[in-house]
C-alpha cells in the first residue's frame, strides 16, 4: 500500500484509530470522539452582513473518562511529516485544556507533553507504542501531584441524564479547573462566565461531583432573588432531589446537604448565628448572578458585613 495516495481521513482510518483501539487500548465508545466540533465558527459582522468564520475541530479527542479530556491527536495524510500537525494540535490542547498533544501522518506519533514533567518535552512513538489511558493519567497526576483523596475528587463522575447532553467545551475547562483547585486545598476560587454560556449548569456539575465524591457535606448556592432560586431547584438542580432544600424564615435545617437562599432575603448576621453558624463551616459557598451587568448585591459590596460569620473553607464566586 502507498500511503502518499491516501487521504487524511484514509491515515486515521487504516492507521490511527487501530493504534488506538488495538490490544484494548482506548475504549472506541466512552474515551474517544473523532472530527470534534467544538465551536461554530467566529460571528463576523460587516455593515448588514452576519456570517460566522470557520469553526474549529479536532481530529482525535481521548478522554481519561468521560467529562475528563486528556489528549488531542492532529491527523495528517502521508505527505507531510509527522510533525506537521503539532501546532494544531497545540492550539488545540491549549483551548481544551488537555496535558498531551500528538500529531500523526500514519508513519508514527510525534508527543509534545505539556505537564512539563518529562525529560522530553517532545519524543517520537511507533504507532504501536502509544499510550494507554492509564499510563496518561498517570503522568497527568504526577505531574498534578494528586494524594489518592485527591484524585477521587478530581475524577468523580458527572452527572449523566441519560439524555446524551455534556458540557461544553469551556464549560468542561471551567468545572475540571475548579474541582482541581478545590481537590488540591484552594480555598477561594472565582469563576466568570459571560451571560447565556450556561453559569447555573456548571455550576450544578461542580456542585455535584464535589457532592458525590464527599468532598464536601452540605452545599450553599446563592441567588440574587427568589424566583431564580425556584428555577434552578426545579430545574438544572433537580437531580438532587430530597437533598435540597430552600432557606426560609431565617431557618436552615441540618437533615439537607444543599441549601437555597436568596442574597437579598437572606438573613442578617446577628440572626443567622442562632440558627446557621453551627454548621457554616462544612459549606462549599457558590455565589451566582443573572447578568453581569446587574448592581451587586448588598452583601457582595465593600464594607459588606453579611457574610462575617462565614470561615475560610472554599467559596466560589
Amino acid at each position: 500500500m502507498n500511503k502518499k495516495t491516501l487521504t487524511e481521513a484514509d491515515i486515521r482510518t487504516k492507521f490511527i484509530t487501530p493504534a488506538l483501539v488495538g490490544s484494548g487500548k482506548w475504549d472506541l465508545v466512552t474515551q474517544m470522539r473523532e472530527e470534534v466540533y467544538f465551536t461554530r465558527g467566529r460571528v463576523i459582522v460587516r455593515g448588514k452582513t452576519v456570517k460566522r468564520g470557520a469553526a474549529r475541530k479536532v481530529d482525535y479527542l481521548l478522554f481519561y473518562k468521560p467529562g475528563i479530556p486528556i489528549a488531542v491527536i492532529e491527523a495528517k495524510d502521508n505527505n507531510h511529516s509527522v510533525g506537521d500537525g503539532m501546532q494544531q494540535a497545540l492550539d488545540y490542547a491549549e483551548i481544551l485544556d488537555v496535558p498531551f498533544a500528538y500529531s500523526c501522518n500514519g508513519d508514527a506519533f510525534l508527543e509534545h507533553d505539556r505537564t512539563g514533567m518529562e525529560g522530553a518535552v517532545e519524543r517520537e512513538l511507533p504507532l504501536d507504542q502509544f499510550p494507554t489511558p492509564d499510563e496518561l493519567w498517570q503522568r497527568y497526576r504526577a505531574a498534578k501531584g494528586y494524594t489518592d483523596p485527591q484524585e477521587a475528587v478530581a475524577t468523580q463522575d458527572y452527572y449523566d441524564d441519560g439524555s446524551g447532553k455534556t458540557p461544553r467545551y469551556y464549560q468542561l475547562v471551567a468545572i475540571n479547573r475548579t474541582i482541581d483547585a478545590i481537590a488540591r486545598g484552594e480555598n477561594r476560587i472565582l469563576l466568570v462566565m459571560a451571560t447565556g454560556t450556561g453559569k447555573t449548569y456548571t455550576a450544578f456539575q461542580i456542585i455535584w461531583r464535589l457532592w458525590k465524591s464527599g468532598a464536601k457535606k452540605r452545599i450553599l448556592f446563592l441567588v440574587d432573588r427568589n424566583i431564580l432560586a425556584d428555577q434552578t431547584k426545579n430545574n438544572d438542580f433537580k437531580p438532587f432531589g430530597t437533598a435540597m432544600t430552600k432557606i426560609t424564615n431565617r431557618t436552615a435545617d441540618k437533615a439537607f446537604e444543599i441549601y437555597w437562599p436568596s442574597i437579598r432575603r437572606s438573613p442578617a448576621p446577628r440572626k443567622s448565628r442562632t440558627s446557621t453558624s453551627s454548621f457554616l463551616p462544612t459549606f462549599l459557598i457558590s455565589l451566582s448572578w443573572t447578568s453581569a451587568t446587574e448592581a451587586a448585591p448588598p452583601v457582595m459590596r465593600p464594607g459588606a458585613r453579611s457574610w462575617n460569620i462565614l470561615p475560610p473553607p472554599p467559596r466560589l464566586a
